[in-house]
């Protein structure tokens, strides 16, 4: 639209104040920011009630009479207005609080007029409240649908007098000022491929839709068009770093690739894990920076197909980092390593928040040197002090809870940036990783090692919890072990501690010593002694360990093979999954209870259920997206791409990806938009803006 950018100030009905608000409020600055400010729902207007009809409840109702006599009526506060509105068929009465020197003056007694408003009963007889009125000849003649939009609005703009008839009132005025001045944004070729509407008529009709027909139509075409860019954006982002960023070529398979993978691999990769291999093998071998995406769920074999990548960075004269989020992880990372390459001359350090002064300098030395081959650790790593001889491939476990600035860190290690390879167990689900991670190439693990069976889950009341004890004991009996988590939740700390020191003295009870020993850790506890807990959980002293979620991640144990966990209706699904991944690892059959109240939400009975139904991380993940939504699940940090002003990830999905592969198919045949029918699209991507997805790491 020509003056798309015109300051909105400059509005009929606006000026600076309503400006400011306006701005404040709902971010609307320009012109084209309140064009694109949809209505998030409408209102049927198509009907007209008679008053002898009128819905016995407080439905928004509209009707066509006259206003026949108007009175005041003395209340404790000031007075109130009532008018007497008349049809062919009954009389109600409509009232006003307030403004009502304004309105009385603009009111005109038995003139047409259209009304509408909520209904309100007293007494049997309906009246109506502050209803919106025009006269009935002012009504046909202005621009207006079937379809009454309402916008999104807050208290602030309300008390301002910004209610939904003045925001309607500034669209009517921009869309008439418009004209036919909207610029069409999509190539012909789209437009008829789809059958899509004009730009022009889907702008006036997400506002005005006079049938549902319509406002489907517009809404296609809007929300096509919002993916469509969204995607491009992406794609050539993905596009310009494999053009423009130079990689280390790993041009050879050597012997510590050899040796380990003939000699020492526990057991045979699965084809899921052969297929990664071979696709993040591609991308080495490109002359390309890899910047790749693994996603597998607990359990699926990550660890290896990481350490298997680093062996060919270091066969090919480089070195390589593991970093993760906590010490826990990388120290279970740094102890899955030194076992696999025990005996071979691979030099590995660990190095953390916790490490020793005098261990740091070695460590420091041994980097610059060269003389270290593979540095796991975490946040540690990405200090200014850590220096590389030759970086080659820096591996990222759990990506989502490093900041942008920490990872970026990574990049100036070198001044050839290293091949990334970026791990997280917590599945995504492909309409959110086509949207967060859109300009990383994806890779997935989507089976499970041999051996490995799938965790049996139940969900259990507290009025079973004697028959779980017993099912537990027999558990010990037969040599395993077992965890039982209580929730932490922020806002409540002090309640949730109270519930671990209630639950450790009733299980304590239950499992008496000396029979049983019981191990006890949470986030109060010093680390020293959470540490202390846990190794002899883990050297198998103790057969229970009663932990809030800092088990959540980092510790392995093959031998537990139950896990039951309390107020599971407490817990967000990809928590619970998480958590039941602790179980599992070892070749005995696995359990999972889930214990609850008898008094559970319709969300919290979801969870539950679908965790009995599916060990399935990706289905879990879908359910989970569906229940909190794009931006919960990611983490508020993280939801910046996903402001979408029309399109829902959700709801849209399949829109998603028809815009997805619209997009990848014009790329692949003119990559650099040359082609004369897509001038359209280069020029309406130099103009827009939609949010970066900054936490990637091509910031």
């Amino acid at each position: 639209m020509g003056g798309g950018q015109t300051a909105i100030e400059f509005l009929k009905g606006v000026g600076p104040e309503r400006a400011r608000l306006l701005n404040e409020e709902l971010n609307i600055k320009t012109f084209q920011d309140l064009l694109h400010f949809f209505p998030n729902r409408y209102i049927d207007r198509s009907q007209f009630h008679s008053i002898n009809k009128l819905p016995q409840n407080n439905s928004e109702v509209q009707i066509k009479g006259k206003i026949t006599s108007i009175e005041y009526v003395s209340q404790k506060r000031g007075k109130r207005m009532i008018a007497k509105f008349e049809d062919e068929t009954g009389v109600m009465e409509l009232v006003w609080f307030r403004g009502l020197k304004w309105i009385r003056d603009s009111l005109k007694l038995n003139q047409d007029y259209v009304i509408f408003g909520r209904l309100n009963w007293f007494g049997g007889r309906a009246n109506m409240a502050h209803p919106e009125m025009d006269l009935e000849i002012n009504f046909q003649n202005k621009l207006r649908a079937d379809f009454y939009p309402i916008y999104p609005s807050t208290e602030k703009l309300i008390n301002k007098g910004i209610s939904q008839r003045v925001i309607q009132k500034l669209m009517t005025h921009l869309i008439e000022k418009a004209g036919e001045a909207f610029k069409e944004t999509l190539p012909i070729y789209i437009i008829d491929h789809y059958k899509f509407i004009a730009k022009s008529k889907a702008l006036k009709e997400i506002h005005y839709p006079n049938s549902h027909k319509d406002l489907v139509n517009a809404e296609s075409r809007l929300k096509f068009e919002e993916f469509f860019y969204m995607q491009l954006q992406l794609l050539l982002k993905n596009l310009q770093r494999k053009k423009k960023i130079r990689g280390f070529v790993f041009s050879k398979v050597g012997s510590a690739f050899n040796i380990f993978f003939k000699e020492h691999l526990p057991f045979n990769l699965t084809d899921a894990q052969k297929r990664v291999i071979k696709e993040i093998r591609n991308d080495l071998g490109s002359g390309r920076q890899m910047n790749r995406l693994l996603q597998g769920d607990v359990g699926s074999g990550k660890t290896i197909v990481a350490l298997l990548i680093m062996l060919i960075a270091i066969d090919n004269g480089f070195q390589t980092s593991l970093v993760a989020p906590t010490e826990i992880l990388a120290k279970q990372h740094y102890q899955s390593i030194i076992e696999l390459l025990d005996g071979s001359h691979i030099k590995i350090k660990l190095l953390t928040g916790s490490t020793k002064l005098k261990d740091r300098k070695i460590i420091h030395h041994e980097l610059e040197s060269g003389e270290l081959s593979i540095l796991v650790g975490t946040h540690a790593v990405l200090e200014e002090k850590v220096k590389f001889k030759n970086l080659g491939l820096s591996i990222i476990d759990e990506q989502h809870r490093f900041g942008v600035a920490q990872r970026a860190k990574l990049w100036v290690k070198n001044k050839i940036p290293p091949h990334i390879l970026v791990m997280t167990a917590t599945p995504i689900p492909r309409t959110l990783a086509m949207s967060i991670y859109g300009d990383l190439d994806v890779s997935v693990i989507d089976s499970l090692p041999p051996g490995r069976r799938p965790v049996k889950t139940s969900h259990r009341n507290d009025k079973k919890r004697l028959g779980v004890f017993a099912f537990v004991k027999e558990q010990i009996k037969l040599g395993r072990q077992i965890y039982m988590v209580y929730p932490l939740i922020k806002e409540s700390e002090k309640l949730d501690y109270k519930d671990l020191m209630d639950g450790y003295d009733s299980i304590s009870r239950s499992f008496p010593q000396p029979e049983y020993q019981i191990s006890i850790v949470h986030g109060q506890m010093k680390p020293e002694n959470k540490s202390f807990e846990m190794k002899r959980f883990v050297e198998g002293k103790t057969q229970i360990m009663v932990a809030t979620t800092v088990i959540e991640v980092g510790v392995n144990v093959p031998n537990a093979s139950v896990m039951v966990i309390e107020s599971a209706e407490r817990f967000g699904l990809s928590q619970l999954h998480q958590l039941r991944g602790r179980v599992g690892r070892g070749s005995d059959q696995s359990y999972c209870i889930l214990m609850s109240g008898t008094k559970i939400s319709q969300e919290g009975k979801t969870r539950l259920e679908t965790m009995v139904k599916t060990n399935d991380g990706f289905e879990i993940a879908e359910v989970d997206l569906r229940l909190r939504g794009p931006g919960n699940l990611m983490g508020t940090q993280q939801s910046g791409i996903l402001k979408l002003k029309i399109a829902d990830i959700i709801k849209d999905n399949k829109l998603l990806k028809v815009a997805r592969d619209t997009a990848n198919q014009i790329l692949k045949k003119d990559p650099n938009l040359e082609k004369a029918e897509n001038q359209i699209i280069k020029r309406t991507l130099s103009t827009i803006n939609i949010e970066s997805n900054i936490w990637n790491f091509i910031s």
